[in-house]
Protein backbone atom coordinates (compact mmCIF):
# COMPACT_ATOMS: atom_id res chain seq x y z
CA UNK A 1 0.00 0.00 0.00
CA UNK A 2 2.77 2.45 0.95
CA UNK A 3 5.04 1.58 -1.99
CA UNK A 4 4.48 4.98 -3.66
CA UNK A 5 5.62 6.82 -0.47
CA UNK A 6 2.76 9.28 -0.94
CA UNK A 7 1.38 10.70 2.35
CA UNK A 8 -2.11 9.38 1.56
CA UNK A 9 -0.68 5.92 0.81
CA UNK A 10 1.32 5.88 4.05
CA UNK A 11 -1.78 6.96 5.99
CA UNK A 12 -3.80 4.18 4.34
CA UNK A 13 -1.18 1.54 5.19
CA UNK A 14 -1.07 2.64 8.85
CA UNK A 15 -4.87 2.58 9.09
CA UNK A 16 -4.97 -0.88 7.53
CA UNK A 17 -2.31 -2.20 9.91
CA UNK A 18 -3.98 -0.79 13.03
CA UNK A 19 -7.47 -2.05 12.15
CA UNK A 20 -6.28 -5.52 11.17
CA UNK A 21 -4.11 -5.79 14.29
CA UNK A 22 -7.04 -4.78 16.51
CA UNK A 23 -9.32 -7.29 14.77
CA UNK A 24 -6.76 -10.09 15.16
CA UNK A 25 -6.42 -9.23 18.87
CA UNK A 26 -10.20 -9.49 19.31
CA UNK A 27 -10.15 -12.83 17.49
CA UNK A 28 -7.52 -14.23 19.85
CA UNK A 29 -9.33 -12.76 22.86
CA UNK A 30 -12.54 -14.48 21.72
CA UNK A 31 -10.71 -17.81 21.51
CA UNK A 32 -9.21 -17.29 24.99
CA UNK A 33 -12.61 -16.54 26.57
CA UNK A 34 -14.10 -19.62 24.92
CA UNK A 35 -11.20 -21.77 26.17
CA UNK A 36 -11.59 -20.31 29.68
CA UNK A 37 -15.28 -21.21 29.88
CA UNK A 38 -15.41 -24.46 27.89
CA UNK A 39 -11.87 -25.84 28.10
CA UNK A 40 -11.40 -26.15 24.32
CA UNK A 41 -9.52 -23.98 21.82
CA UNK A 42 -11.57 -24.96 18.79
CA UNK A 43 -12.77 -21.64 17.36
CA UNK A 44 -15.45 -23.35 15.27
CA UNK A 45 -17.23 -24.48 18.46
CA UNK A 46 -18.03 -21.23 20.27
CA UNK A 47 -20.57 -21.93 23.00
CA UNK A 48 -20.13 -18.80 25.12
CA UNK A 49 -22.12 -15.69 24.04
CA UNK A 50 -19.29 -13.25 24.85
CA UNK A 51 -16.76 -15.11 22.72
CA UNK A 52 -19.31 -15.37 19.90
CA UNK A 53 -19.93 -11.61 20.07
CA UNK A 54 -16.20 -10.83 20.03
CA UNK A 55 -15.64 -13.18 17.09
CA UNK A 56 -18.43 -11.53 15.09
CA UNK A 57 -16.98 -8.10 15.87
CA UNK A 58 -13.46 -9.16 14.87
CA UNK A 59 -14.54 -10.59 11.52
CA UNK A 60 -16.75 -7.57 10.85
CA UNK A 61 -13.72 -5.32 11.43
CA UNK A 62 -11.57 -7.37 9.09
CA UNK A 63 -14.21 -7.34 6.35
CA UNK A 64 -15.36 -3.75 6.78
CA UNK A 65 -18.97 -4.40 7.76
CA UNK A 66 -21.05 -1.60 9.28
CA UNK A 67 -20.43 -0.23 11.93
CA UNK A 68 -16.73 -1.15 11.49
CA UNK A 69 -16.49 0.09 7.92
CA UNK A 70 -14.77 3.43 8.65
CA UNK A 71 -11.29 2.33 7.52
CA UNK A 72 -12.09 0.61 4.23
CA UNK A 73 -12.98 3.54 1.89
CA UNK A 74 -9.98 5.58 3.10
CA UNK A 75 -7.56 2.67 2.70
CA UNK A 76 -8.83 1.91 -0.80
CA UNK A 77 -8.63 5.59 -1.77
CA UNK A 78 -4.97 5.73 -0.71
CA UNK A 79 -3.97 2.54 -2.53
CA UNK A 80 -3.01 1.97 -6.17
CA UNK A 81 -5.66 0.25 -8.29
CA UNK A 82 -3.89 -3.13 -8.28
CA UNK A 83 -3.47 -3.05 -4.49
CA UNK A 84 -7.08 -1.91 -4.09
CA UNK A 85 -8.18 -4.92 -6.14
CA UNK A 86 -6.24 -7.27 -3.83
CA UNK A 87 -7.70 -5.59 -0.72
CA UNK A 88 -11.23 -5.94 -2.12
CA UNK A 89 -10.90 -9.59 -3.15
CA UNK A 90 -7.93 -11.70 -2.02
CA UNK A 91 -7.54 -10.14 1.43
CA UNK A 92 -11.17 -10.92 2.24
CA UNK A 93 -10.70 -14.67 1.75
CA UNK A 94 -9.41 -15.41 5.32
CA UNK A 95 -12.23 -13.59 7.21
CA UNK A 96 -14.87 -14.98 4.84
CA UNK A 97 -13.45 -18.48 5.47
CA UNK A 98 -13.66 -17.96 9.26
CA UNK A 99 -17.21 -16.66 8.80
CA UNK A 100 -18.06 -19.82 6.86
CA UNK A 101 -16.52 -22.18 9.45
CA UNK A 102 -18.15 -20.47 12.45
CA UNK A 103 -21.52 -19.59 10.90
CA UNK A 104 -23.47 -21.91 13.21
CA UNK A 105 -22.01 -20.20 16.31
CA UNK A 106 -22.88 -16.60 15.38
CA UNK A 107 -25.84 -14.49 16.46
CA UNK A 108 -28.45 -14.39 13.64
CA UNK A 109 -30.12 -11.16 14.82
CA UNK A 110 -26.81 -9.30 15.03
CA UNK A 111 -25.73 -10.54 11.60
CA UNK A 112 -29.05 -9.53 10.03
CA UNK A 113 -28.82 -6.03 11.55
CA UNK A 114 -25.24 -5.58 10.36
CA UNK A 115 -26.15 -6.90 6.91
CA UNK A 116 -29.07 -4.50 6.40
CA UNK A 117 -27.02 -1.58 7.78
CA UNK A 118 -24.13 -2.44 5.42
CA UNK A 119 -26.44 -2.60 2.41
CA UNK A 120 -28.03 0.73 3.39
CA UNK A 121 -24.83 2.62 4.14
CA UNK A 122 -22.93 1.15 1.18
CA UNK A 123 -25.65 2.29 -1.20
CA UNK A 124 -26.25 5.66 0.44
CA UNK A 125 -22.62 6.74 0.84
CA UNK A 126 -21.70 5.78 -2.72
CA UNK A 127 -24.21 8.14 -4.31
CA UNK A 128 -22.25 11.41 -4.34
CA UNK A 129 -18.71 10.04 -4.68
CA UNK A 130 -16.52 11.24 -7.56
CA UNK A 131 -13.54 9.00 -6.76
CA UNK A 132 -13.98 5.59 -8.38
CA UNK A 133 -12.06 3.72 -5.68
CA UNK A 134 -14.38 5.09 -2.98
CA UNK A 135 -17.41 4.10 -5.06
CA UNK A 136 -16.06 0.55 -5.32
CA UNK A 137 -15.28 0.54 -1.58
CA UNK A 138 -18.90 1.34 -0.70
CA UNK A 139 -19.97 -1.19 -3.33
CA UNK A 140 -17.92 -3.80 -1.47
CA UNK A 141 -19.59 -2.87 1.83
CA UNK A 142 -23.02 -3.21 0.21
CA UNK A 143 -22.19 -6.63 -1.25
CA UNK A 144 -20.86 -7.79 2.12
CA UNK A 145 -24.32 -7.03 3.50
CA UNK A 146 -25.82 -9.47 0.98
CA UNK A 147 -23.26 -12.14 1.91
CA UNK A 148 -23.78 -11.69 5.65
CA UNK A 149 -27.59 -11.82 5.67
CA UNK A 150 -27.65 -15.31 4.13
CA UNK A 151 -24.65 -16.71 6.05
CA UNK A 152 -26.64 -18.40 8.83
CA UNK A 153 -29.11 -20.09 6.51
CA UNK A 154 -26.93 -21.07 3.54
CA UNK A 155 -23.16 -20.59 4.01
CA UNK A 156 -22.41 -22.13 0.60
CA UNK A 157 -24.48 -19.40 -1.03
CA UNK A 158 -22.36 -16.81 0.79
CA UNK A 159 -19.22 -18.36 -0.68
CA UNK A 160 -20.72 -18.43 -4.18
CA UNK A 161 -21.73 -14.76 -3.88
CA UNK A 162 -18.21 -13.89 -2.74
CA UNK A 163 -16.59 -15.76 -5.64
CA UNK A 164 -18.79 -14.01 -8.21
CA UNK A 165 -18.16 -10.66 -6.53
CA UNK A 166 -14.39 -11.26 -6.75
CA UNK A 167 -14.65 -12.04 -10.47
CA UNK A 168 -16.66 -8.91 -11.27
CA UNK A 169 -14.62 -6.57 -9.05
CA UNK A 170 -11.31 -7.87 -10.41
CA UNK A 171 -12.51 -7.26 -13.96
CA UNK A 172 -13.48 -3.67 -13.08
CA UNK A 173 -10.20 -2.86 -11.29
CA UNK A 174 -8.07 -4.35 -14.08
CA UNK A 175 -10.02 -2.38 -16.69
CA UNK A 176 -9.63 0.84 -14.69
CA UNK A 177 -5.92 0.13 -14.30
CA UNK A 178 -5.59 -0.29 -18.08
CA UNK A 179 -7.40 2.98 -18.82
CA UNK A 180 -5.74 4.79 -15.85
CA UNK A 181 -9.13 5.99 -14.61
CA UNK A 182 -9.29 7.20 -11.01
CA UNK A 183 -12.11 9.76 -11.15
CA UNK A 184 -15.38 10.11 -13.02
CA UNK A 185 -13.88 12.89 -15.15
CA UNK A 186 -11.06 10.63 -16.35
CA UNK A 187 -13.55 7.91 -17.28
CA UNK A 188 -15.00 10.27 -19.89
CA UNK A 189 -11.67 10.69 -21.66
CA UNK A 190 -11.01 6.92 -21.70
CA UNK A 191 -13.88 6.31 -24.13
CA UNK A 192 -12.03 7.91 -27.07
CA UNK A 193 -8.94 5.77 -26.45
CA UNK A 194 -10.46 2.34 -25.74
CA UNK A 195 -14.14 2.30 -26.76
CA UNK A 196 -14.49 -1.49 -26.73
CA UNK A 197 -12.89 -1.80 -23.30
CA UNK A 198 -15.23 0.85 -21.92
CA UNK A 199 -18.21 -0.99 -23.37
CA UNK A 200 -17.07 -4.15 -21.57
CA UNK A 201 -16.62 -2.06 -18.40
CA UNK A 202 -20.21 -0.87 -18.68
CA UNK A 203 -21.45 -4.47 -18.92
CA UNK A 204 -19.38 -5.49 -15.90
CA UNK A 205 -20.70 -2.56 -13.85
CA UNK A 206 -24.28 -3.47 -14.73
CA UNK A 207 -23.53 -7.07 -13.76
CA UNK A 208 -22.16 -5.91 -10.39
CA UNK A 209 -25.39 -3.94 -9.96
CA UNK A 210 -27.33 -7.21 -10.31
CA UNK A 211 -29.25 -6.56 -13.52
CA UNK A 212 -30.53 -9.56 -15.49
CA UNK A 213 -29.52 -11.32 -17.70
CA UNK A 214 -25.97 -10.73 -16.41
CA UNK A 215 -24.03 -12.83 -13.89
CA UNK A 216 -24.54 -10.48 -10.94
CA UNK A 217 -28.29 -11.13 -10.96
CA UNK A 218 -27.74 -14.78 -9.95
CA UNK A 219 -26.56 -14.34 -6.30
CA UNK A 220 -29.16 -11.65 -5.54
CA UNK A 221 -31.92 -13.83 -6.97
CA UNK A 222 -30.79 -16.89 -4.98
CA UNK A 223 -30.37 -14.91 -1.73
CA UNK A 224 -33.86 -13.38 -1.94
CA UNK A 225 -35.28 -16.83 -2.77
CA UNK A 226 -33.52 -18.43 0.22
CA UNK A 227 -34.62 -15.66 2.60
CA UNK A 228 -38.21 -16.13 1.45
CA UNK A 229 -37.94 -19.87 2.17
CA UNK A 230 -36.70 -19.07 5.69
CA UNK A 231 -39.75 -16.81 6.27
CA UNK A 232 -37.60 -13.68 6.31
CA UNK A 233 -39.62 -11.71 3.80
CA UNK A 234 -39.14 -8.37 5.58
CA UNK A 235 -35.29 -8.38 5.51
CA UNK A 236 -35.42 -9.69 1.93
CA UNK A 237 -37.69 -6.82 0.87
CA UNK A 238 -35.57 -4.22 2.68
CA UNK A 239 -32.26 -5.39 1.22
CA UNK A 240 -33.78 -5.67 -2.27
CA UNK A 241 -35.02 -2.07 -2.07
CA UNK A 242 -31.65 -0.88 -0.74
CA UNK A 243 -29.93 -2.44 -3.76
CA UNK A 244 -31.62 0.26 -5.86
CA UNK A 245 -29.28 2.80 -4.24
CA UNK A 246 -26.31 0.85 -5.52
CA UNK A 247 -27.94 0.52 -8.92
CA UNK A 248 -27.99 4.32 -9.21
CA UNK A 249 -24.25 4.82 -8.81
CA UNK A 250 -23.43 1.80 -10.98
CA UNK A 251 -25.57 3.33 -13.73
CA UNK A 252 -23.80 6.64 -13.09
CA UNK A 253 -20.40 5.00 -13.62
CA UNK A 254 -21.66 3.21 -16.74
CA UNK A 255 -23.08 6.50 -18.06
CA UNK A 256 -19.80 8.34 -17.53
CA UNK A 257 -17.72 5.54 -19.05
CA UNK A 258 -19.67 5.11 -22.29
CA UNK A 259 -22.18 7.89 -23.04
CA UNK A 260 -20.67 11.14 -21.73
CA UNK A 261 -17.92 12.78 -23.81
CA UNK A 262 -15.47 15.35 -22.38
CA UNK A 263 -15.44 18.99 -23.56
CA UNK A 264 -13.50 19.21 -26.83
CA UNK A 265 -12.42 22.79 -27.63
CA UNK A 266 -11.24 23.66 -31.13
CA UNK A 267 -7.68 24.45 -30.01
CA UNK A 268 -7.29 21.03 -28.42
CA UNK A 269 -4.43 19.01 -29.92
CA UNK A 270 -5.43 15.49 -30.87
CA UNK A 271 -3.55 12.86 -28.91
CA UNK A 272 -1.50 10.18 -30.58
CA UNK A 273 -3.14 6.84 -29.88
CA UNK A 274 -0.96 3.76 -29.66
CA UNK A 275 -2.46 0.30 -29.80
CA UNK A 276 -2.54 -1.37 -26.39
CA UNK A 277 -1.67 -5.05 -26.03
CA UNK A 278 -4.61 -7.35 -25.46
CA UNK A 279 -5.15 -8.43 -21.85
CA UNK A 280 -6.41 -12.00 -21.73
CA UNK A 281 -7.25 -11.86 -18.02
CA UNK A 282 -9.57 -8.86 -18.47
CA UNK A 283 -11.30 -10.63 -21.37
CA UNK A 284 -11.79 -13.82 -19.32
CA UNK A 285 -13.05 -12.08 -16.17
CA UNK A 286 -15.35 -9.76 -18.13
CA UNK A 287 -16.83 -12.73 -20.00
CA UNK A 288 -17.48 -14.54 -16.72
CA UNK A 289 -18.98 -11.34 -15.26
CA UNK A 290 -21.54 -11.14 -18.04
CA UNK A 291 -22.30 -14.66 -19.24
CA UNK A 292 -22.55 -17.01 -16.24
CA UNK A 293 -26.32 -16.70 -15.72
CA UNK A 294 -27.19 -19.44 -18.30
CA UNK A 295 -25.01 -21.80 -16.24
CA UNK A 296 -27.12 -21.20 -13.13
CA UNK A 297 -28.55 -24.80 -13.06
CA UNK A 298 -25.00 -26.15 -12.83
CA UNK A 299 -24.09 -23.60 -10.15
CA UNK A 300 -27.26 -24.39 -8.20
CA UNK A 301 -26.44 -28.10 -8.31
CA UNK A 302 -22.95 -27.43 -6.96
CA UNK A 303 -24.29 -25.64 -3.86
Amino acid sequence: ISKSHHPRAIEASIKYFLVQAAASTLLLFSSMINAWHTGQWDITQLNHPTSSLLLTTAIAMKLGLVPFHFWFPEVLQGSPLTTAMLLSTVMKFPPITIFFLTSHSLNPAMLAAMAVASAALGGWMGLNQTQIRKVLAFSSISHLGWMTIILIYNPELTLMTFYLYCIMTSAIFLTLNTTKSLKLSTMMTAWTKTPMLNTVLMMTLLSLAGLPPLTGFLPKWLIIQELSKQEMSTPATIIAILSLLGLFFYLRLAYYSTITLPPNPTNHMKQWHTSKPANTLIALLSSLSALLLPLSPMILASI
